[in-house]
């Protein structure tokens, strides 16, 4: 007893002298419990950086404090002089968003749901509107002698010079009061009644006389626009004032709304969260409108004669093949139905004689871009992008895109992946003559156009696809002029006269800080924040190495790799799974993942070597690489991490038998298949708040990929981890929060009664109460972790 009371207060020396040589060198043991603990241990990093209207002072969000909560900051133009900003000033602010007449002298924003005018020379604003209710979306008219604003589903205009405000729109909900109605019979009587009594006639007349006469003496008023329940969205008014356009949403009636309970709650009830409908089933319908005020008319703006609308997707017309020929009785094949589109705009030109509008179909397959005539309601086609996957990438989205008119109010330039890449595509809306501003096998995102209106501004990944750099060229397309130069991402934010760049900039070892440089080529940017701990400091963060390996079909595959200075030869390696599908991370910057950037340092340390693939389905590479996935979720997205695994074993030295795999969301779902599809290849693998079935997941993202189960069962099918579970050979760790909005707890649900009635044992489910999707608590992070890490050890080092 007394040997071990004496070596255990040996133990405490010792482990009470680690911890003070440890405090002496200053040097970070990683440990799961000092990565997972909140981030503010890191240090804050500065975000939501704006400029003061005048260009004088810099804002941001910062928290070098550590308090529980950031704080706005303001430092000079120069980078001088960081203090942080009062609450009065804080209050005093205009928004940082908002609508600029086009000498930039005035602004007009939202603030607290209120309108206001700002001045930019004097700094005063002048409260526009002060009621209960929401306005919003405020904008100058052409002649910028009005404000348009929109409140209660109606546009409204503001007089700037005397104040007035006059209601543009009369949108009301319901349908139109129907009246009596034709009768035959009461008719009858009333013209025997004015026939026989000449005073039932008079008076008749008068009345109709001075029905007229009050229509006369009231004020114009808007045509009452009954849209029964669908909701009023995106009114415009026209530069010459005559025409609102408008859409018109749909809800559906029948679809089914999934519901996700609450069982920790303060009221100690279990309490049902209404989520959202799945993939599938019945969505939003759009129509779109102009209301003519001239000719006090509404009439809807029609797609039948826009080429390609009746064009159905390449899947549908393959499944139609294989099931049937048939032709009508005449012979003739049988009627196409026109495809649901939404149409997002317009923008008008800044002379108000063009207004173009974006078009997509609903099937994901089509953009249009076209000119609209808004008198008649025709729209021609100026551009038409077709992908039999979906349309997406940078610039191009959802809506309108990024979109915007060339100086000379004739043409727009937009995006494209015409050429494989998001790029920019200038068009003639008179001529309809197109031509590339810029191209090459990199991406162009975030453009604006400078305001003497002579060159473009954006973002590139021209050096390397995980790299981001700042780039000016002309408006005309010519040389992209590179101005920023560190190695890593550059979040560029111009001041109002242009002439100086506030830059959020991180390395893949160093987390995100801001400073401040010169509009011009070879300026060098000058550090405004400070923001890690010397804590964080203290360790050697590595950096990376980003490396490329091929895939089978001959793909260039990227990766972000980390090796033990040391490593054994057939040491264990973990492949780390990315979410989200369209996202980039073997980049060169901070990562939105940096608990898993710290934790594969921490790995690295137990001897373990890391690749963090950028698999297809990924951003940053282009059309092919995003669209790679179409119809087959866990083909060419998994077969990249089995090859991954494979360039381990052979350029690296890695034990083939002792490859683990993890990831949350998408890499949840990659980790379920890899698995279940290719047990040889992983020993061990960690799914963490995984889709486990594809027909559960929202309509939004999952349509785009698959189409929906009901027309594409085949691709579900294909797709979904829980119809393979029967090929589970290794050690598999479920870990799922029980409040997640975004995928379902159901999905672990239906997949664990799976593996259940399969007789499986060697998997181990772990849930979080309070967890939504993206976990917020220290101790479930730090008790997640510390299972994977678990699994991993016992499971790789055997």
């Amino acid at each position: 007893m007394l040997f071990k009371r004496n070596a255990l207060a040996l133990l405490g020396w010792l482990i009470l002298c680690g911890g003070a040589l440890q405090a002496q060198d200053g040097k970070l043991t990683l440990s799961v419990e000092k990565i997972m603990r909140d981030p503010k241990w890191i240090g804050t990093s500065p975000s939501n950086v704006f400029w003061s209207e005048d260009g004088k002072k810099l804002y941001f969000y910062w928290n070098p404090e550590g308090n529980k909560s950031d704080s706005l900051y303001a430092v000079n133009a120069d980078g001088k002089n960081i203090q942080k900003v009062s609450a009065r000033e804080r209050r005093s602010l205009p928004s940082q968003y908002g609508s600029y007449n086009r000498a930039e002298t005035k602004k007009v924003y939202e603030k607290n749901g209120d309108i206001f005018l700002y001045d930019v020379k004097s700094g005063k604003a002048q409260q526009i509107t002060n009621t209960v209710e929401r306005e919003s979306s405020p904008a100058f008219s052409q002649s910028e002698q009005k404000v348009t604003y929109v409140k209660d589903s109606n546009l409204y205009a503001w007089s700037i010079a005397n104040g007035q405000t006059v209601q543009l729109t009369d949108f009301k909900k319901g349908r139109k009061p129907a009246g009596e109605g034709k009768n035959d019979q009461r008719d009858w009587l009333k013209e025997q009644q004015l026939a026989l009594l000449q005073i039932v006639k008079d008076r008749e007349e008068n009345k109709e006389l001075q029905r007229k006469q009050r229509l006369a003496d009231a004020p114009a008023r808007p045509k009452e626009i009954y849209v029964e329940d669908k909701i009023v969205n995106n009114l415009t008014l026209s530069p010459d004032e005559r025409f609102v356009t408008y859409q018109l949403i749909s809800r559906p009636k029948n679809s089914k709304v999934a519901i996700v309970p609450d069982y920790v709650t303060s009221s100690g009830y279990t309490e049902d969260i209404n989520t959202r409908t799945k993939v599938g089933d019945a969505q939003n319908t759009y129509e779109f409108f102009v209301y003519d005020t001239k000719r006090d008319t509404a009439f809807a703006v029609l797609m039948n004669d826009v080429e390609g609308i009746y064009e159905q997707p390449a899947y549908l017309l393959e499944k139609e093949a294989k099931a049937s020929t048939a032709k009508t009785a005449e012979g003739k094949p049988k009627k196409v139905e026109m495809r649901a589109t939404a149409i997002y705009g317009p923008i008008w030109s800044e002379n108000g004689e063009h207004a173009v509008v974006v078009a997509r179909s609903q099937d994901n397959k089509d953009r249009w871009v076209m000119k609209l005539d808004p008198a008649t309601g025709k729209l021609s086609v100026l551009d038409r992008q077709r992908d039999e996957a979906w349309i997406n990438g940078p610039g191009i989205g959802y809506g309108t895109g990024d979109l915007g008119w060339m100086p000379d109010n004739e043409s727009i330039w937009f995006h494209s992946e015409e050429n494989g890449y998001s790029h920019l595509y200038a068009v003639n809306v008179i001529t309809g003559k197109k031509k590339a501003l810029t191209s090459g096998r990199f991406e162009v995102s975030e453009v604006r156009m400078s305001d003497d209106k002579k060159n473009f501004y954006f973002t590139a990944n021209k050096v390397h696809p995980g790299i981001k750099h700042f780039y000016r060229m002309p408006v005309q397309g010519g040389e992209m002029v590179q101005l920023t130069s560190m190695k890593g991402a550059h979040e560029v934010q111009l001041s109002p006269d242009e002439k100086t760049m506030a830059v959020r900039y991180s390395a893949s070892n160093k987390p995100w800080e801001l400073y401040v440089m010169d509009n011009k080529k070879g300026a060098k940017p000058k550090q405004v924040t400070s923001s890690l701990t010397d804590e964080f400091k203290s360790y050697d963060w590595r950096e990376p190495e980003v490396i490329t390996f091929k895939a089978k079909d001959g793909v260039d595959v990227y990766a972000r790799l980390y090796r033990p200075e040391n490593a054994k030869n057939n040491g264990p390696a973990v492949i780390f799974v990315h979410g989200a599908g369209y996202l980039q991370n073997a980049h060169q910057w901070w990562s939105s993942y940096f608990r898993e950037y710290i934790f594969h340092n921490f790995l690295v340390d137990q001897g373990y070597t890391v690749l963090d693939i950028d698999y297809r389905g990924s951003a940053g590479y282009g059309r092919d690489v995003r669209t790679g996935i179409y119809r087959f979720m866990g083909g060419k997205d998994l077969s990249d991490h089995v090859d991954g695994a494979k360039h381990l074993v052979e350029k690296y030295n890695v034990d083939p038998k002792k490859i683990g795999i993890y990831g949350g969301s998408y890499g949840g779902f990659i980790t379920l298949m890899a698995m279940f599809t290719e047990p040889d290849v992983f020993a061990a693998g960690a799914a963490l708040r995984s889709v486990t079935d594809w027909a559960h997941y929202n309509h939004g993202y999952t349509s785009n990929i698959l189409n929906t189960p009901y027309t594409d069962s085949t691709a579900y099918a294909k797709s979904s981890p829980i119809y393979y579970a029967e090929g589970l050979k290794g050690a598999l760790l479920i870990c799922h929060g029980m409040v997640d909005t975004n995928v379902h707890f159901q999905d672990v649900v239906r997949l664990t009664q799976r593996l259940i009635e399969l007789k499986k044992d060697n998997w181990e489910l772990a849930v979080y109460p309070v967890e939504d999707h993206g976990f917020v608590e220290p101790a479930s992070w730090t008790d997640e972790y510390k299972r994977i890490y678990k699994l991993f050890e016992e499971n790789l080092k055997k």
